[in-house]
């Protein structure tokens, strides 16, 4: 339980602290603040205890305060708070890369360490750009990502995402840079059960933009699997098979943005395991470590490493880093945190709930005001029919109930509720998020008439 002096903020603080990715005004006319956490719940300020669905950020996978991954990080402290890895390094960053690589597909056999997402994706880019450097194919340079993408919030990422309020705050971005249309087909695909059937002609966009830009300009192209902070979107069936056709046709690279996705989110190791796809580049963090501290890695094939190891061996093969790449404490709690996945079975307990939350979930249809259900694994997304009030409030409205009157804590994207419940959960706190969103969307629904 949290300490009495965290149950409180000093006076000014909460002007001080610039949040990310929320409204700061209204946040701080009636903050909710958080004070502790454990397993699948979190502590409220105000003295609530409240079912964490969203598993903090799509990222405690393994629970609240984990053992495993409390106990390591607390042993490595002791031991070795910090080691850089420019030209020396510590053992546990090599113990991890090697774990992770015996975890990935077969042939991910290298690992680049990042300390989050946006930044896994930004080497990615980088990477895929200076491979075909080092192969003397200077000419390919453009990126392409996919419309309703988030790729983080590097300039990297949001060039190649494609949420349009993220991208057009900053003004120009990366040149060279185009989109894929989305996948999402309410019309054809509404309330499918994993991929859904109709789409796989939306791979072939690819090569509409390689006729438009000529192949030999094109570095990469790079997707999520499963597209998660846009609303849930899975791949259509066949879509990231005919991606991976067509880039190996034009010899440009395929990049996976498994943030979201990556360490058991979809009942598999990878996205990449479940639907039989291996691309050239992964891009991982959240689930890593847990959520307990930052950290993220790129995955990449052989080949592409070796492109870059030639010449003198004295060499800085690639001019690229952080200060905090495979950071010891980081470490620490990501080997604790493949440990609880692996050894306590939490990847084969996500697979294992799937079918049961996804019959919950679908349940859901025909409840006033829901017009899709989507879901991979440990991972939906439930959309609701806008409202004239605003883009959003729909989904907002229906959180917010879930929070105040269930004790469970939904997120809202767009006018999707999204989920992502921590793998330690059972069939009884599935049937509280659905009773909890149940009761939500039958309760806000008569601000539907009003507001439309």
């Amino acid at each position: 339980m949290a300490s009495a002096d965290t149950l409180t903020t000093p006076p000014g603080s909460l002007d001080a602290f610039w949040m990310p990715f929320t409204p700061n005004r209204k946040f701080k006319q009636a903050p909710r603040l958080i004070v502790g956490s454990e397993g699948l719940h979190y502590d409220l300020a105000d003295g609530r205890r409240v079912l964490d669905a969203i598993a903090g950020l799509w990222c405690v996978n393994a629970g609240h305060r984990n053992p495993r991954v409390s106990a390591a990080m607390k042993a490595q402290i002791d031991v070795l708070d910090y080691a850089s890895n420019f030209q020396i390094g510590h053992p546990a960053a090599f113990t991890l890369a090697q774990r992770l690589t015996q975890m990935a597909p077969a042939g991910m056999d290298h690992v680049f360490f990042t300390n989050s997402g946006s930044e896994s994706v930004d080497t990615a880019l980088k990477i895929a750009v200076a491979y075909h450097r080092a192969r003397g194919d200077a000419g390919r340079y453009r990126l392409i990502g996919r419309e309703r993408s988030y790729h983080g919030v590097g300039f990297g990422g949001i060039s190649v995402g494609g949420i349009g309020r993220q991208r057009s705050t900053f003004g120009p971005l990366l040149n060279g840079v185009d989109h894929l249309p989305h996948t999402l087909d309410l019309a054809r695909n509404a309330f499918s059960r994993g991929e859904p059937p109709h789409g796989i002609d939306k791979a072939d966009a690819l090569e509409a933009l390689v006729s438009l830009h000529d192949a030999s300009t094109i570095a990469a192209v790079i997707v999520e699997p499963v597209a998660g902070s846009t609303g849930v979107l899975p791949p259509p069936r066949g879509y990231l098979k005919r991606l991976r056709e067509i880039c190996d046709r034009h010899g440009i690279l395929l990049i996976f943005d498994e943030v979201i996705t990556g360490f058991g989110r979809v009942g598999r190791n990878f996205a990449s395991d479940l639907f039989g796809v291996t691309p050239d580049l992964i891009t991982t963090a959240k689930g890593l470590t847990n959520g307990a501290v930052p950290m993220g890695a790129v995955l990449m094939r052989g080949a592409v490493h070796d492109a870059f190891m030639h010449g003198s061996v004295s060499a800085v093969e690639l001019s690229h880093g952080y200060t905090y790449s495979g950071h010891p404490l980081a470490c620490a709690a990501a080997m604790a945190t493949l440990d609880a996945y692996t050894e306590d079975g939490l990847i084969a307990r996500a697979a294992e709930l799937s079918p049961y939350f996804e019959d919950g979930l679908h349940s859901l249809r025909g409840l006033p005001g829901v017009i899709d259900v989507r879901n991979v694994g440990l991972l939906a997304g439930i959309e609701l029919q806008g409202w004239a009030s605003g883009p959003g409030t729909h989904a907002q409205a229906v959180a917010q109930h879930c929070l105040d009157e269930s004790g469970v804590l939904v997120r809202s994207v767009g006018d999707t509720i999204a989920l992502s419940p921590p793998f330690t959960l059972e069939r009884r706190h599935i049937d509280q998020i659905i009773d909890s969103l149940r009761a939500a969307i039958a309760q806000t629904a008569q601000a539907t008439d009003t507001a439309a």
